[in-house]
């Protein structure tokens, strides 16, 4: 089977699979596989909150949920990315959630569907981030003209590095604390 990324294999939208050789001009589907050097008790919890993406995701200006209540299945967040100088305003909607399995859809102009399935590996979790979606608006101008592996490598990839980094600086700094005043009390 062709499991290049950016083709159109695996629809969830009833169309036909697109032939090998075609993808739609705005269509994109990248697939990210990382690996975060900690346990996935850690780093789980990151991708199933908006409210955590800013803190390894440099695009992620703004985030805040709309709906009431305890976040669930369905529940939606008022979100702005900023790409360069331009800003894109949409509305993130929690759509499956998993013991290590998180599905995101955002609203135009990204209109885009993104899978997080986490695996433990020893200390590591393994990330395949799956991000499938057409462009709209503005950003068709704004970003659609760059090449896959500028997103890939460059945006995408670069926010797993981030969040491993953070959450080493996090684990130090709790080390720390219990060196010089032992575990902390409730």
């Amino acid at each position: 089977m062709d499991d290049h990324p950016l083709r159109g294999e695996g629809r969830t939208d009833g169309r036909r699979p697109a032939a090998a050789s075609r993808r739609r001009g705005w269509e994109r589907r990248i697939v990210v596989d990382a690996t975060v050097h900690h346990p996935i008790e850690s780093v789980f919890p990151y991708l199933t909150d908006p409210l955590r993406w800013h803190d390894f995701a440099p695009a992620v200006e703004f985030r805040r949920q709309i709906d009431d209540g305890p976040v669930r299945v369905g529940t939606r967040w008022m979100a702005t990315d900023r790409i360069g100088p331009f800003r894109a305003h949409f509305i993130d909607t929690l759509e499956e959630l998993d013991e290590h399995r998180v599905v995101w859809h955002s609203s135009g102009p990204w209109n885009a569907r993104v899978e997080y399935a986490c695996r433990p590996s020893g200390a590591e979790t393994r990330i395949r981030a799956d991000y499938r979606g057409e462009l709209g608006g503005a950003l068709r101008w704004q970003v659609g003209w760059l090449p896959d592996w500028v997103t890939h490598h460059l945006i995408l990839a670069r926010d797993f590095r981030r969040l491993d980094r953070l959450l080493t600086r996090r684990a130090r700094a709790a080390r720390r604390w219990r060196e010089q005043h032992g575990p902390a009390s409730d």
